[in-house]
């Protein structure tokens, strides 16, 4: 498969739109079915300079994305909250491998986050498994947090450090 990992675009927002409205996507965010390609081109145009958001294109189409956003706290600037997501027949292909390859490359390497944190639905093993595979831990469980499939389900909250050695 020709990927290419790129920054996102406002052109992206069909396919962005497209891809977070698949069941089995937003089974694990936080998208609805009813979400307009108006709500993702709004989110796009909202993004400053503490957004970094890539994606992964294939044959034109875009399958796959990934953003760090940093922290707004003067105190907490070391640290950022990481979303990503691929489209369901793109899953389990190393897509989102080369997507977080490339953003804590970013995230480590020029903006020297110390903290990356995430929330993941509990059931979701492949990503939770992906996430521990880039040190990526477990901190604790926010109970009830979210409504999936008219049930409410538990979110796990993980963050990865990258602590530089002077301050160990």
């Amino acid at each position: 498969m020709n990927l290419i990992i790129r920054p996102v675009r406002l052109s992206d927002s069909q396919d962005i739109n497209e891809m977070r409205r698949q069941k089995e996507v937003r089974a694990h965010n936080l998208a609805l079915p009813t979400e307009t390609i108006e709500f993702t081109e709004g989110f796009l145009r909202s993004m400053g300079g503490d957004d970094h958001v890539l994606v992964s294109e294939s044959e034109g189409k875009v399958i796959g994305m990934v953003g760090i956003h940093l922290l707004k706290g003067v105190r907490q600037r070391h640290s950022a909250f990481l979303g990503i997501m691929v489209r369901t027949e793109y899953q389990g292909q190393g897509i989102g491998k080369k997507l977080m390859e490339n953003i804590l490359d970013l995230a480590d390497n020029w903006l020297m986050l110390v903290r990356i944190e995430l929330d993941v639905t509990a059931d979701n093993e492949k990503a939770i498994s992906l996430y521990q595979s880039f040190g990526f831990e477990i901190e604790g469980t926010k109970k009830y947090a979210i409504i999936k499939d008219g049930k409410y389900a538990d979110l796990l909250m993980m963050a990865r450090y990258n602590i530089p050695t002077q301050f160990k």
